[in-house]
């Protein structure tokens, strides 16, 4: 089940820039983690019960640094918190909607996402994003 947008990923050249930008806002990160499977350093910044997603690549290869190069810095992604990846992928698969991963894969803070493909999502990258269980 869907349960609500879990953040908004925005790819940005300069990690530490960015940070400052939304500090001018008044908004407090909550912290940075590098992900190395992804090749990317992110930011997180709460607003609400969302978050921001700061992505920086720290790789050339790295999709957000083939996204920067194509498009510029801006929205990358919308993550949807669901209560099951792999059901999730399933349920999309079953409606025809195009699947860039078919498995589940570590995202930041030991989380499991998978992302639909924007050519069946009207030119939105959607992120489904299962976050474990904090005590």
């Amino acid at each position: 089940m869907i349960k609500k947008i879990n953040h908004i990923g925005i790819a940005v050249k300069d990690l530490d820039e960015a940070i400052a930008f939304y500090k001018k806002l008044g908004l407090e990160v909550e912290g940075t983690e590098e992900v190395p499977e992804q090749k990317v350093k992110v930011a997180f910044i709460p607003v609400g019960d969302t978050r921001i997603e700061l992505l920086a690549a720290t790789s050339e290869e790295s999709p957000i640094a083939k996204f920067i190069e194509k498009k510029g810095e801006g929205i990358q992604h919308i993550a949807l918190d669901v209560d099951n990846v792999k059901k999730e992928l399933a349920k999309a698969a079953d409606n025809d909607i195009r699947l860039i991963d078919k498995e589940p894969r570590k995202g930041a803070h030991e989380s499991q996402i998978a992302f639909l493909h924007p050519k069946s999502t009207k030119g939105v990258l959607i992120e489904y994003c299962q976050e474990t269980n904090k005590s």
